[in-house]
Parts: C-alpha cells; sequence; structure tokens
C-alpha cells in the first residue's frame, strides 16, 4: 500500500482542543464523502483568459473536472466497494457513499469516534491517501471527518436596554436607493443548519411595510429547510439573514442552500450555489465561519477553487468577519482572522456599532462589547499573502506572535451591534440580533441592487472598490470612513483599518461607482 498510495496535501486534522478518542468506526456505520477534483488541466491557460461573467454553461467547460479523471474515480469506488450517488463534472465533485470498512480501505485511513463538549463526531489520525493514478487529480476527500466546522456570526442582544432598528431603517441611513429591488435576480444564502418558518417571513415582511420576496429552500448533501424552534440557535442566523436583506432588496429571489455543518456541506453548499443553473444568484451571502487554523490545507483549497468559480461567473461572494474580535474566539488569545472572509476572493464584511437620528447617522464607531460581549473580527491573515490590490492601503504586519504580513480583513463594514442592532422575527418571536451575520447579507443587499442598476452581474469587485483609494487622500470614494474603535488587536483610524477595512457604505456613490 505504501508503494500505490500517495498522501492528499493537506488532508491531516488534529483532533479538537479537548477531544478525547472514544473507539474506532464501526465497520458497518454508512457514511458519505465528496471526492473533490481540481479543474481540467488541459483547459487551464483558456480558464485564466476568460473574462468574466461567463454563463453557467462555459464555466462547466472551462472549469469542469476532466472527463477522463472523473471516469477513473467511479472506477477506483467500484474497486473498492463504494457507490457513486452522484458525478458532477461542472462542480469537479463525485460523491461516494458506503460503510466505513470499505472508506478506511479506499482512503488509507483508521476512521475514529471523539468525544468533545461540543458534541461527537468522526475523524481520522493521520493524512486521507489516495491510489497514485489519482493524486494528481484529487485536491480534497470531505466528509471522513465530519467535526462541526463553522459557527453562526451572530448575536441576540442580551440585554433590554438599548436602540433597534429595521434593515431598511440602516438602509436609509447609508443612502440605499429606495426605487430598486432586486427584481429579476437572485442572493443565495448558504446555511448550515436551522431554517425558515413561512409564517414568521410573512408576518416579518409585513411589519416592516414590504412585499415579501420569493424565498426557495435548496438542499444539499441531504439537509433540508429544518426549523428548530429555538431562537438563539442556528434558525436566528437563517431568519436574520433572509429579513435583513429581503426587507431592502425585496424584489429579489432568496434561495437558500441548507448544508450539514461539516467542511464537506460548506464546500458543498458554496459550489452548489455557485453552479445552480436554474436560479444563477448574482450574489451569495454567507454567515459563517471559524479561524484559518481550524480548516484542514486540502478543504480549504476545494473552497477557494468554487470561489475562483464564483468570479469567473460573475458571483459576488460577500462573507461575515467574525464576532469574536481580534482573537476570533481562539484559546489563547492570539490575533486570528476568520475563514472565509479570509479569502480574497470574497468581500469580508466587519462591524459597526450605527447611532441614527432620522435618516442620517449621528455616530459609528467599531463594533467592541468589551471582555463580555463580542466585537467585530478583522486582521491579517496567515494563509493567505496581501493581494496587489490591498497594497498601499496600509495593512499593517500581524500582531501575532512572529508577525508578518497578509491579506487584510475586512474590506467593508457595517451596522453590527446587538445594542444598536436589527429587529428580526425568529421561530414565533420578535426579537434584537447583531454580528456582523447581519453585514454579510446588508451587503449582498445592496450589491444586488447594483446588479438590477447596471443590468448585469457585478463578479468580483474588490479590486474596483479598492481602486479608488487615496481620493480623497486616505480614503476610499463611496464610504464612510470609521476612525474611531478597536477590535481588541488592531485600532481604527482614518483610511483602511483592521477592524471596519474601507468603511461602511455611501449606496448611491457605490452603485454609481460600480455601474
Amino acid at each position: 500500500m505504501a508503494d500505490e498510495y500517495l498522501d492528499v496535501d493537506g488532508s491531516s486534522r488534529p483532533p479538537l482542543t479537548g477531544a478525547t478518542p472514544s473507539g474506532p468506526v464501526p465497520d458497518d456505520e454508512a457514511l458519505q464523502v465528496t471526492v473533490v477534483l481540481r479543474p481540467d488541466p488541459a483547459l487551464a491557460q483558456e480558464a485564466a483568459a476568460a473574462t468574466a461573467p461567463v454563463s453557467r454553461a462555459e464555466l462547466a467547460r472551462l472549469r469542469g473536472a476532466d472527463p477522463a479523471e472523473l471516469a477513473a474515480v467511479e472506477a477506483f469506488a467500484g474497486d473498492h466497494g463504494l457507490t457513486v450517488e452522484e458525478s458532477d463534472r461542472a462542480g469537479r465533485r463525485v460523491v461516494l457513499s458506503g460503510p466505513a470498512s470499505a472508506m478506511n480501505d479506499a482512503f488509507g485511513v483508521d476512521l475514529q469516534h471523539f468525544e468533545h463538549p461540543a458534541g461527537r463526531y468522526r475523524g481520522h489520525p493521520g493524512p486521507v491517501r489516495v491510489h497514485r493514478d489519482l493524486a494528481d487529480a484529487v485536491v480534497a476527500v470531505l466528509g471522513l471527518d465530519n467535526r462541526p466546522q463553522a459557527r453562526a456570526q451572530f448575536r441576540p442582544r442580551a440585554e433590554a436596554t438599548g436602540t433597534s432598528y429595521t434593515p431598511p431603517q440602516v438602509a436609509a441611513a447609508y443612502g440605499y436607493p429606495t426605487d430598486l429591488t432586486g427584481a429579476g435576480h437572485a442572493i443565495a444564502f448558504v446555511e448550515l443548519g436551522g431554517g425558515y418558518v413561512e409564517a414568521d417571513l410573512a408576518a416579518y415582511f409585513s411589519g416592516v411595510g414590504v412585499t415579501e420576496p420569493s424565498v426557495k429552500a435548496v438542499g444539499v448533501d441531504q439537509a433540508t429547510n429544518q426549523p428548530g424552534g429555538t431562537a438563539d440557535g442556528p434558525d436566528g442566523e437563517v431568519m436574520l439573514d433572509l429579513e435583513v436583506a429581503g426587507s431592502i432588496a425585496h424584489g429579489a429571489t432568496l434561495v437558500v442552500y441548507f448544508a450539514p455543518n461539516t467542511d464537506q456541506g460548506f464546500v458543498d453548499a458554496v459550489s452548489a450555489a455557485v453552479h445552480d443553473a436554474t436560479n444563477q444568484p448574482a450574489v451569495i451571502s454567507i454567515s459563517w465561519g471559524g479561524p484559518e487554523s481550524g480548516y484542514a490545507a486540502s478543504s480549504r483549497q476545494a473552497f477557494e477553487n468554487a470561489l475562483t468559480d464564483a468570479g469567473l461567473a460573475g458571483v459576488t461572494v460577500c462573507v461575515a468577519a467574525g464576532d469574536n474580535g481580534s482573537s476570533d474566539g481562539v484559546s489563547g488569545g492570539q490575533p486570528t482572522v476568520d475563514y472565509p472572509a479570509s479569502s480574497p476572493q470574497v468581500l469580508a464584511c466587519g462591524g459597526t456599532s450605527l447611532k441614527v437620528t432620522g435618516d442620517a447617522i449621528s455616530s459609528e464607531v467599531v463594533w467592541n462589547d468589551g471582555a463580555s460581549g463580542g466585537a467585530t473580527g478583522g486582521g491579517v491573515s496567515a494563509a493567505f499573502a496581501l493581494p496587489s490590490w490591498q497594497q498601499g492601503v496600509g495593512v499593517p504586519a500581524s500582531a501575532a506572535a512572529g508577525g508578518g504580513t497578509g491579506r487584510g480583513v475586512p474590506d467593508v463594514s457595517g451596522n453590527a451591534d446587538p445594542a444598536t442592532g436589527y429587529q428580526v422575527r425568529v421561530d414565533g418571536s420578535n426579537s434584537v440580533f447583531g454580528g456582523t451575520s447581519a453585514v454579510a447579507p446588508l451587503w449582498s443587499a445592496l450589491l444586488i441592487l447594483a446588479v438590477q442598476n447596471l443590468g448585469r452581474p457585478l463578479g468580483f469587485i474588490n479590486p474596483q472598490l479598492y481602486a479608488s483609494y487615496g481620493r480623497p487622500p486616505g480614503q476610499a470614494a463611496g464610504f464612510n470612513d470609521i476612525v474611531s474603535g478597536t477590535n481588541g488587536a488592531y485600532t481604527a483610524g482614518p483610511g483602511w483599518d483592521p477592524c471596519t477595512g474601507l468603511g461602511s457604505p455611501k449606496a448611491a456613490a457605490l452603485i454609481a461607482a460600480l455601474s
């Protein structure tokens, strides 16, 4: 086996901190995994030269898997007694099912159960291995390890005191146009649990005085719209996303991709949204994430490939930057950024504390509730280099031990403080929520309005947003510059900063610039 099998690069995952092994996975336990393949290398140069946006059909041709490599994985599965549940050239995925014993044999792993305070999960010591004939083609094998991959980035308001706004009130403060609704276009939402109740959505949109948008559910990896009846659980995330975006862009179709909270589910959901030729979302909103260090490198590479697909298809991806300050909740408090917000292929959305008088902003500072509460994520990536479009904006060396330069997070910001939070309805009750989870759909709504105004998808917009940096000096056009506050290791100041990025939106100027 040592001669015939090779490690999948970056596939080793140490156990979660605090986890203890509790024995082997039974041989007959049923598993389903996703084998992620590379794009067809024969088309790499043509794909790199393509100008976005391309159609979903052209995306599949340019970025799909080599049919011969797909066939090789299918044959490999048959040789090991695994069933091919799905073979998707466009998404470069082969979904396999079978008993744990066959998975152990096929991928050279020793599947174990682990007990952890957050719940039992399945993992494997050491790397995933594949036959040497497949080694170049396989990017990742997802689903062997099924630990929770991400957390929802929302926070219910803990106390009754404070101010709250409807999403349209926040949008008005940022100057969102009222003559655009997103009609004719779709926003995708990736949700790793929970669900929505249609009656709650109807009541909510009626209460804020807007037409109820069309909402669709798409199941990924056997997940479904499954509300659990707890407002502070995943239902809260789902409803916050839909109510923020839907009350601002109520003419848009809201498409929710439900997936399990695993690396397999997360990647598969993003890929499903990008390649959805029926709904064709122009914007994807993601309010889930976790520390960069919590992702296997192979899982992250599979994710990055899906995000590359998004850019080529003209899809803009907005991601919450995290709610645990500069440490991202990592034990020991070392500065860490959240992924996928730290990907250089997404628009990372940080958080502010916004106060509004009438329809005007009276003050806006970095969201930070102190040691007992949340704060916006932000900082410097340890996984991604500084992008060319961030050069010259003052991204500092990382405050983590050893310093280092890298992609700065976030890119943009918006109201996220629960104390100045959003009025929402979840599982039959009215609440007030904050968190950068609200900022991703807030920006997604703005961008779908821009798509309607322009009449075509925007795609990857970060270079365009940063291009105006320095006009006026130290500031990007179309943004409210946030100059006060801290998220722990980093402090806001004039221009881009690792707390609020370029700032919160001046919507009319931004839409004009993007158009």
